[in-house]
């Protein structure tokens, strides 16, 4: 039996770490300790957490981390993700330092190697949501695809406590598609970000009406003959790249990770997060911390 009160973030590390960089090094100012460590990315990741935990007062918390870029995905195709820039040097030392900050915090870090931190919120999400109402915090539509009744994504948007929240009735509203059909809207339109085509030719539009026409991909592959001749050629010429390119955006649910609610309260311990984020010379975010748990 499901508790009402239990109320779960996972949050997707790499997006918020990356927002928070970029957000706080305009006009090419990177804040540092006065010992020159960079923490502009740090200080931008725990603002956003924790203006997260204000608007959704979650119980529990988990984090989740890419590890590495080599994934089943670059197994079945080398280019995946092949058009990323590298890391900039500022950047590269806060991916340690943001999980020693997580972790202060007592939150639960968790990623698997061969698997990315939305194959780890997607194995998180369907093993903790009988017990829990889960909301995953990300700035990335691709997760999208895990809503459920039990599972709302939360994309963050420009500024701060702005918030899209999705559940399967704002989907279809907004979106005109069901969380599956994202998976399949993928397949079709490809993902620039990630580097893959999907169908050439096809673009948006096109794929969401052949989707709310037949359903899925096997559905639009079942009634090719049915189709418009210039989009069932697209489809044939792309066929086998269409089915690849389903594949890599579908969010995996059997990553090697587990968690149950025990392992994820939320308690920070304030003593060694007071610490911590006084030597990062961020006493402002620890007098926050201070305040949240003080209400939770």
């Amino acid at each position: 039996m499901s508790d009402q009160s239990h109320k779960v973030l996972l949050v997707d590390g790499m997006a918020l770490l990356f927002r928070g960089y970029y957000a706080n090094a305009y006009g090419g100012y990177i804040r540092k300790t006065s010992e020159g460590l960079p923490t502009n990315a740090v200080y931008g990741f725990l603002k956003y957490l924790l203006d997260a935990f204000r608007t959704f007062q979650p119980t529990h918390v988990v984090c989740c981390w890419d590890m590495g870029s080599k994934t089943f995905r670059t197994d079945l195709y080398p280019d995946y993700k092949g058009n990323r820039p590298e890391a900039p040097d500022d950047l590269i030392p806060q991916f340690d330092l943001v999980k020693q900050v997580t972790a202060g915090m007592g939150i639960l870090n968790v990623g698997a190697p061969g698997f990315e931190a939305d194959d780890c919120i997607g194995t998180l999400a369907q093993a903790l949501s009988p017990d829990a109402e889960v909301y995953v915090l990300t700035g990335d539509h691709d997760l999208l695809q895990l809503v459920d009744e039990r599972v709302k994504v939360v994309i963050m948007k420009k500024g701060p406590s702005n918030y899209a929240v999705y559940d399967p009735q704002t989907l279809i509203a907004e979106k005109q598609l069901t969380p599956a059909q994202f998976v399949d809207l993928k397949g079709l339109i490809g993902d620039a970000s990630d580097n893959y085509p999907g169908v050439r030719g096809i673009g948006e539009k096109t794929a969401i009406k052949l989707l709310n026409e037949y359903q899925s991909i096997d559905g639009i592959v079942e009634n090719l003959a049915a189709l418009p001749k210039g989009v069932r050629t697209k489809i044939e010429n792309d066929l086998e790249m269409l089915r690849l390119c389903r594949k890599l955006a579908e969010i995996r649910r059997d990553a090697p990770v587990s968690c149950t609610l025990e392992l994820c309260g939320w308690q920070p311990d304030l003593e060694s997060i007071g610490q911590l984020l006084r030597e990062l010379e961020m006493d402002s975010l620890f007098r926050e911390v201070r305040r949240l748990t003080a209400v939770s």
